[in-house]
């Protein structure tokens, strides 16, 4: 599993409640995989997620050397409904493309990844009346900073790596604030002490 499929995995396990979670999952009637899959038994209801991590170049897929973001998402999602129609039909279904770095460039459609998307959730639409949501740019940021926050709230050690990373990061940073704090008070005191007059502490 790599790292973006992690992430996804541990939103739909403690944001989304999921009970199952299955990465890789290969489609059996048109060769290739769902990224991510995650299954909540209590509001039956699947999750069928894409994640591309890209960085440098937000996202792309290419072919010929030529951006071909709308027809590999297309496809992607195409097989993805059809497995999910066949093989999950008892549950409602969600699908998700995940991804931090989507680029507009409004002067130049090929490249407009923003435009690429807007394509993709049309072509979605028309053909299998279906509504991708996007979790990209703030979304996706925002889906860290949601994860983050619930780490923060748990006193036990999570299992995830991806989810126990957060929660350091998120509880030595109110440790390092809270002692911070404390050591500028008493910085303050000193001075106060030293000057024989109040001290003015920053707030």
């Amino acid at each position: 599993m790599n790292v973006g499929e992690q992430l996804v995995s541990s939103y739909l396990r403690y944001i989304k409640g999921c009970d199952f979670i299955q990465t890789n999952l290969y489609t059996l009637d048109r060769q290739g995989e769902i990224d991510v899959v995650g299954i909540d038994l209590k509001h039956k209801k699947v999750y069928i997620c894409e994640v591309a991590i890209h960085l440098s170049t937000g996202l792309q897929y290419t072919k010929d050397k030529r951006p071909n973001n709308v027809a590999k998402l297309v496809e992607k999602f195409g097989r993805d409904i059809e497995y999910a129609r066949k093989y999950l039909g008892e549950y409602s279904h969600e699908y998700m493309l995940w991804s931090p770095i989507v680029r507009d460039n409004a002067s130049n459609p090929t490249y407009d990844q923003s435009g690429h998307l807007e394509l993709v959730c049309s072509q979605l639409r028309q053909k299998w009346q279906v509504e991708l949501q996007c979790v990209v740019n703030a979304d996706f940021d925002a889906a860290l900073k949601a994860m983050r926050r619930f780490a923060g709230t748990q006193s036990a050690e999570l299992k995830c790596p991806m989810m126990r990373l957060l929660q350091i990061e998120e509880l030595l940073g109110r440790h390092v604030n809270k002692r911070g704090s404390v050591l500028l008070s008493r910085g303050a005191q000193v001075l106060e002490e030293a000057m024989g007059a109040p001290a003015i502490a920053n707030t």
